[in-house]
């Protein structure tokens, strides 16, 4: 995978190719960023430029033959480890080695993909995948082996914030102290659900959202009209995932939002009118009738498009950059119901109903009872 096949970034590709050639490789990394901006796919440029001991800043220099098994994700040095769970493929104990034909699938298909379409990709998209003990056990194993090649080894863990306490607790002195030239890249969009003691013994790179002119360009070059591609850019707010998405109409965020306006005008329509809490219900039910992982990104969503209606309440239009295309809905006019009074409640609610989403309670149970608070909050007067 070349540098410059991947979008912005210019200064951390700078740092990054820098320090190697200056034989400064810190064993462990952490690489914060956003969804959309790249993480992954510059992790597997970077570790490309390590492994097949590339010059010059790109990664066509070196050894050939590695460079084309990287480019196939097979070759023996380079390790990754992702959140998976039991499917129909994989009945128990679920490790990513048996993932890894769906991976290099993934990897070529959607570099800047997201958790939800890696758990479409193989079909666990009602269970809530992780990076489990099993997964820490196999880590050490191939960790203190020797490398194939004689050089360096790269273990790449990508969504490590789904790493749960007792993988991280067994992986923390191979992160601390690893063999020799081992490295270890880990990838998360949520740095804070990372353990401390994980995150104290990594070196942390921190990734912007990519910038809307790069988003456009790359649109343009895939046959996308200058005028749409801007358009697309500034919608995805950095996020090039969600940018094909939206070219492509494959987003999410279209049932995202019938789902939202829905929500919405049933809990204006149930002050003062017993009847509309069916329509509630009604809601309810449908939403929780999907996977827990659709749950928590749609309640995500819902974050999103409160805290632009806050902005476009509070006359900041400029930094606004959601847009909903369902029919007689207009977020300048939903605008006004969000203020400085109801925010802040609003976003703890949302927040909650996720964390116990992802804690296994009764969604049903749970979207009601965020229903009910949205339908009191939304009424709930500016000061």
């Amino acid at each position: 995978m070349l540098f410059k096949d991947i979008l912005g970034l210019s200064h951390i590709k700078n740092h990054l190719i820098s320090s190697t050639d200056a034989g400064r490789i810190p064993h462990a990394q952490l690489f914060v960023g956003p969804e959309g901006c790249g993480t992954l796919a510059l992790a597997i440029s970077y570790a490309q430029y390590i492994l097949c001991g590339n010059t010059g800043g790109e990664n066509d220099t070196g050894n050939q033959a590695c460079n084309v098994k990287i480019n196939a994700l097979s070759h023996p040095d380079l390790h990754f480890v992702f959140p998976v769970a039991n499917s129909d493929k994989v009945k128990s104990h679920p490790v990513s080695d048996l993932f890894l034909e769906e991976w290099r699938q993934f990897v070529r298909e959607q570099p800047y993909g997201n958790l939800f379409d890696w758990y479409k990709l193989i079909g666990i998209e009602n269970k809530q995948g992780m990076i489990g003990v099993d997964e820490a056990h196999d880590i050490v194993k191939k960790l203190t082996l020797k490398s194939y090649e004689g050089g360096y080894k790269v273990m790449i863990i990508w969504m490590a914030d789904k790493m749960n306490v007792s993988a991280a607790n067994k992986l923390l002195k191979l992160i601390e102290e690893p063999p020799h030239k081992t490295i270890f890249i880990l990838i998360t969009e949520e740095e804070e659900q990372i353990l401390q003691t994980i995150r104290s013994r990594c070196q942390v790179l921190h990734f912007p959202p990519l910038a809307e002119e790069d988003i456009a360009r790359a649109l343009t070059e895939k046959g996308m009209s200058r005028q749409d591609a801007l358009g697309v850019a500034h919608e995805a707010n950095g996020n090039f995932n969600k940018a094909l998405d939206f070219m492509n109409n494959e987003s999410e965020d279209k049932v995202f939002e019938k789902w939202f306006v829905q929500w919405v005008r049933s809990a204006f329509k149930a002050k003062g009118n017993k009847a509309a809490i069916h329509d509630l219900i009604a809601w309810s039910e449908v939403v929780a009738k999907t996977g827990r992982e659709t749950q928590k990104k749609f309640l995500s969503y819902c974050l999103s498009v409160m805290r632009q209606a806050l902005l476009i309440n509070y006359n900041t239009e400029s930094l606004a950059y959601m847009q909903i295309h369902v029919e007689g809905f207009q977020i300048e006019k939903f605008a006004p119901f969000v203020h400085g009074n109801n925010i802040l409640p609003i976003v703890q609610e949302l927040e909650d109903a996720m964390y116990h989403i992802e804690r296994n309670g009764n969604s049903k149970i749970i979207l009601m009872d965020l229903s009910i608070k949205l339908t009191r909050l939304l009424h709930k007067k500016a000061v």
